[in-house]
């Protein structure tokens, strides 16, 4: 450091300017790369605010600044088969994706494992938009999921804390995946949205986007950008409460069997793998904070010039 303000003081000669003048060049060129490579373009009207593209090495673990695990084989209160565990066979870093992994094994007196990844005591949020691009997997019995319960869970319990599934699908049906909420009242099936889609095409084919923008008193569902389902208090059956307007964490998991989805058969094949690219949570800007881009005038040709 010493050398380089002593060197920075001096009166450069012709030499040590054009030096010192590629240095900055280079200089400027790794941080436009870098910026690139880094910056995340926020939809209009939102800020990034915390996200994970789970850009560590290959099979390494999640940031435990970010993620911690459930883990145990009970049941989880929907008959569900698998053993969530803590390790890198279940939940790794894979090619610059999150991969959550299914295998048939034997494993504490369950016949699967998978993985399941929260981000309770990390990370809560009330209000915004939560967004992940994900390929999911296939085959009958495979449930995977993206969603959001309260931090109050712990203490009033589920449903009285509130459920926001941003993305369910089963893999009896390939094409489709839900969009619902839970709460008092409705926690049963829930109130939600589906999509298909077309031409017989399935989910596991291809990455997709899944997000819910949550507002107050106000939740939209999105399947690569197009909005499909709101929900508001006015939606819901008589006397039973609105329960989203309070922080929430995220939840990411791959489950095998259960009562909606059913269990694994024989022409279901493992491992299954759910696979995400990117998690990211927005907040909305404020209307002072959206800038509005200039009108430029288109500039008149000189009719006096030929």
């Amino acid at each position: 450091m010493q050398c380089f303000e002593g060197c920075l003081n001096r009166r450069p000669g012709k030499v040590s300017r054009i030096f010192w003048r590629l240095v900055g060049f280079a200089a400027l060129l790794g941080a436009i790369n870098a910026s690139a490579a880094t910056n995340v373009v926020a939809p209009p009207g939102w800020r990034l605010v915390w996200g994970d593209e789970f850009n560590q090495p290959d099979s390494s673990a999640l940031n435990p600044d970010k993620w911690r695990y459930d883990t145990g084989g009970l049941g989880w209160g929907n008959k569900e088969l698998q053993y969530y565990t803590l390790r890198t066979n279940n939940s790794r870093i894979e090619d610059g994706n999150l991969a959550i992994e299914a295998h048939r094994e034997e494993f504490d007196g369950r016949h699967y494992t998978s993985g399941r990844l929260l981000t309770l005591g990390k990370a809560s949020w009330t209000y915004g938009r939560f967004e992940a691009r994900i390929k999911v997997p296939r085959g009958q019995g495979i449930w995977p999921a993206f969603w959001m319960l309260g931090t109050n869970v712990g203490s009033i319990n589920w449903p009285a804390c509130g459920e926001v599934d941003i993305m369910e699908n089963i893999g009896k049906e390939p094409g489709t995946v839900h969009g619902t909420a839970h709460g008092p009242g409705y926690s049963g099936t829930g109130i939600g949205g589906s999509q298909t889609l077309p031409a017989g095409a399935a989910f596991a084919d291809d990455f997709h986007v899944f997000a819910v923008e949550c507002e107050p008193d106000r939740i939209t569902w999105f399947l690569d950008g197009r909005q499909y389902f709101t929900l508001a208090p006015e939606s819901l059956p008589e006397k039973t409460g609105w329960v989203f307007n309070h922080p929430k964490f995220l939840i990411l998991n791959l489950a095998v069997g259960g009562n909606w989805p059913g269990d694994p058969d024989a022409t279901s094949t493992f491992p299954q793998r759910m696979l995400v690219d990117y998690v990211r949570v927005y907040e909305k800007l404020a209307s002072s904070e959206i800038q509005v881009p200039p009108v430029v005038q288109p500039r008149l040709p000189n009719a006096t010039n030929r």
